[in-house]
């Protein structure tokens, strides 16, 4: 029934144009922003997962941070212990040297002399051999704290997205054995042949020490592994669920777009719908 204290056309055509607007303006906020989820309301179960899944993959994130740098810890310390192994091999040498009957005094204090000054670089390697300030191979760091890495636990890496994900990197102290190293005194039979066995035992020790930083890069470099196809999984369950499927979007755009069209139209018809009625008054 027509009337013009009411316009039921207007107010429909109205309610339809709201309704298109928003659906259109909500397809070009998902379009604009590659999102699917711009607003809680698309998706409440779907963002709350989301959001889990952004927060997991970014500790794992961190994890492969950490794991690169344990191995990257462990790369420093087993250089440092090959060059080790090669001063003491030297060392080893120049004992039994000393030991040949045509060495003389000043040819043993010679040796001697040489003997020393590997000894002190040895320990040289074993102080400054560090990681972001933390000693690797003293229990002392410079600034006089004790380093992790050579502690009873070893130094924790967390490697999951659980704090109870993690591998320690243990490495061995070389101090006991530098002070004896530093005590050997090759100028005599009996001083160069104590050398030639302690020299033996930590050639075998720091062969033993390297045994260990292998495994334990080995473990690092798996976890790493596992860690990178982890995020690649989880990133691609993230996307199925938070990134807008452009095709689809588009076309929804599109109707939309259409619809909110005509509901103007229609809203324009109806209004001029007014206009006609008076004229059964003319």
């Amino acid at each position: 029934m027509p009337t013009i204290s009411t316009n039921i056309a207007a107010n429909t055509a109205l309610a339809y144009l709201n309704q298109n607007s928003a659906a259109e303006s909500a397809a070009l906020a998902k379009i604009s922003s590659g999102s699917n989820l711009t607003s809680a309301a698309n998706d409440a179960a779907g963002l709350a997962i989301s959001t889990n899944m952004k927060s997991d993959l970014a500790v794992l994130q961190q994890a492969a941070t950490n794991t690169t740098n344990g191995e990257s810890v462990l790369n420093t310390a087993d250089g440092a212990l090959s060059n080790i192994s090669d001063v003491l091999t030297r060392m080893k040498a120049l004992a039994a040297q000393a030991q040949s009957g045509s060495s003389d005094a000043s040819s043993l204090s010679d040796i001697q002399t040489e003997f020393s000054a590997l000894a002190t670089e040895i320990s040289n390697i074993a102080t400054q051999t560090t990681f972001n300030g933390q000693a690797l191979l003293s229990t002392t760091n410079a600034d006089g704290t004790t380093s992790a890495f050579t502690s009873t636990l070893g130094a924790t890496f967390l490697t999951g997205t659980s704090s109870s994900d993690t591998i320690s990197v243990k490495l061995s102290d070389l101090t006991s054995m530098i002070t004896a190293l530093k005590g050997l005194d090759v100028t005599t039979g009996t001083g160069a042949t104590t050398a030639m066995s302690t020299l033996t035992t930590d050639i075998q020790s720091i062969s033993t020490d390297r045994a260990s930083v292998g495994a334990q890069l080995e473990q690092l470099q798996y976890t790493g592994d596992t860690i990178s196809t982890s995020i690649t999984n989880l990133q691609s369950a993230s996307s199925a669920i938070s990134d807008v499927d452009l095709s689809a979007e588009q076309t929804t755009y599109t109707n939309e777009q259409t619809l909110t069209s005509a509901a103007v139209s229609a809203l324009t018809e109806a209004n001029a719908m007014q206009g006609e009625l008076l004229k059964v008054l003319q």
